[in-house]
């Protein structure tokens, strides 16, 4: 007995229909698994490895070769997106003929869009670690799978941007890490979610390795220093008038830098030569301030501000000579200088508080700026964008951008601001009016 040819139809229309439905389930996982594995936050995966997550340390292994991983899930989901598109095409042909073939296009576009990329990309980027805890392990028995395919089309892919003259950044992606904390941070200000202090000292911290000490060193005209040929009276005078603790020592010349006296160390000193065995109030003219004095420690003002704060810790002192290329003395920084980098202006009760801090508001609405003042101290003080690549103060920039030292009343526009120069002394530009334009 013949069987019946219509039940073999449809046994057939069936089963392919279920193939296209399973293939449909099959894109929605690999695309809500792309989504969710490229999406989802490393450092929210290793915090819940680290609680003990499987899932998790299978999705920071999985993740740790992106190109390996991507390759792998476009390689799967082209597969499955193509053989559902064909068995619609077939079956759509068996049944409508010819236009079959544009039914089966208008289709499988819809339920792909839909159901295969849509609506899983939408789920995968809500919530992308908790996806990608779950996918992580097939993905990764999958990568394992497909890898000779993957490696030969990795093969040809760089072999091609090659030729188009594309070359790998080793170091891309530890640069691109830091540039995503910094604009998230950056962003959680502008949504409100972190205040602006908090910003501040985020990013001054994120910026330490890209600075060097000549960006907020004290310059030498800045520096006070004890002639080692003074009197003694007259140098314990002065060190005890100072609101500093350390001070440098010179003779002829303040290139000429013996030591590094410390007020402690001076006061000891003093106290051995007046109640000492043999002392007396005249025995302070025995005084020899070099003796007492520290071994300078210089470093090159070229030096990184992290491993300057490195360097000041392993040493434990906080005091260092900058000199240039030449040995010429440039300024000095203290381990204070860099940590207010980070946390702000750091005073204390011997520290000389000025009423003017260098950025005050006229009525005009225009500021008015010591020219000392730092590119980046203003920037974080008004928020603004002034560049600080080619100077490290507000007069080095309009010096830099005039190419002259320009006199009182002379107004310049640049950078979107307009700069006017309210005060000059001798080659040094003191004092600035500076509006947004």
């Amino acid at each position: 007995m013949d069987a019946d040819p219509s039940a073999a139809l449809d046994t057939v229309f069936w089963l392919t229909v279920a193939a296209i439905l399973a293939l449909l389930v099959m894109s929605a996982f690999f695309s809500g698994s792309e989504t969710a594995l490229t999406a989802s936050s490393r450092s929210k995966l290793k915090a819940q490895a680290d609680k003990g997550s499987r899932g998790a340390a299978s999705a920071m292994n999985v993740t740790e070769d992106r190109e390996r991983m991507i390759g792998a899930l476009l390689l799967g989901n082209n597969i499955v997106n193509i053989l559902s598109a064909s068995l619609a095409t077939a079956l759509l042909t068996r049944m409508f003929g010819d236009s079959g073939v544009a039914l089966a296009t208008l289709a499988m576009t819809a339920l792909v869009l839909v159901f295969g990329e849509v609506m899983p990309k939408t789920l995968a980027i809500t919530y992308p670690e908790a996806v990608a805890t779950r996918v992580a392990p097939i993905i990764r028995v999958l990568i394992v799978l497909f890898t000779p395919v993957v490696s030969l089309v990795r093969t040809l892919v760089r072999g091609l941007l090659y030729l188009c003259g594309v070359r790998p950044n080793p170091g891309g992606e530890m640069l691109a890490l830091r540039e995503e904390i910094a604009g998230a941070i950056a962003l959680g200000h502008s949504e409100g979610a972190v205040e602006k202090e908090d910003r501040d000292r985020l990013l001054g911290a994120l910026d330490l390795s890209h600075r060097t000490v000549d960006e907020i060193m004290r310059h030498r005209r800045q520096i006070e220093m004890i002639d080692a040929d003074l009197d003694p009276g007259e140098i314990i005078t002065r060190v005890l008038a100072s609101p500093h603790t350390r001070l440098p020592i010179y003779r002829d010349s303040d290139d000429n830098i013996l030591g590094v006296v410390h007020a402690k160390d001076l006061l000891r000193e003093v106290d051995r030569l007046v109640r000492g065995e043999e002392g007396s109030v005249e025995g302070i003219q025995k005084l020899d301030i070099v003796k007492v004095a520290m071994k300078p420690y210089f470093i090159p003002d070229t030096t990184s501000l992290d491993e300057q704060m490195r360097e000041f810790l392993t040493r434990r002192t906080h005091f260092a000579l900058v000199v240039d290329e030449y040995g010429t003395l440039q300024g000095l920084i203290t381990l204070e200088d860099i940590l207010e980098e980070i946390v702000g202006d750091i005073t204390d009760e011997f520290d000389v508080v000025l009423k003017d801090s260098g950025l005050s508001r006229s009525e005009d609405g225009a500021y008015l700026i010591d020219g000392a003042m730092t590119i980046r101290d203003l920037n974080r003080a008004t928020d603004w964008r002034l560049p600080d690549e080619e100077a490290n103060t507000v007069a080095g920039l309009v010096i830099h951008e005039a190419q002259m030292i320009p006199n009182e009343g002379q107004v310049f526009s640049f950078h979107g601001f307009r700069f006017e120069v309210v005060s000059r002394r001798e080659n040094r530009i003191t004092r600035l009016k500076l509006r947004p334009l």
